[in-house]
């Protein structure tokens, strides 16, 4: 996903115990011996709109999700 992109992009893999790691649904893929990769933004750490009744359309940031998009084809395309 590096260099798909202007956005920076940070990795990390780290068990359960850090918070926040299990704070999406890929979880449930794990318990079910799925692969599965989280990618986020952090959430609510940096939103606080996060799953709150301000969290609607016009507070989302399109152009980097855009960004996201192309991030992802492009590392999945490579594996």
């Amino acid at each position: 996903m590096a260099g798909a992109t202007e956005l920076p992009v940070r990795s990390i893999s780290a068990p359960a115990v850090v918070p926040g790691v299990d704070f999406s649904d890929h979880l449930n893929f794990w318990r079910h011996g799925w692969n599965a990769v989280m990618i986020t933004d952090t959430a609510f750490f940096r939103n606080p709109n996060y799953h709150q009744v301000t969290d609607t359309p016009d507070t989302l940031d399109y152009e980097r999700m855009a960004h996201v998009v192309t991030g992802v084809y492009a590392a999945m395309t490579t594996l």
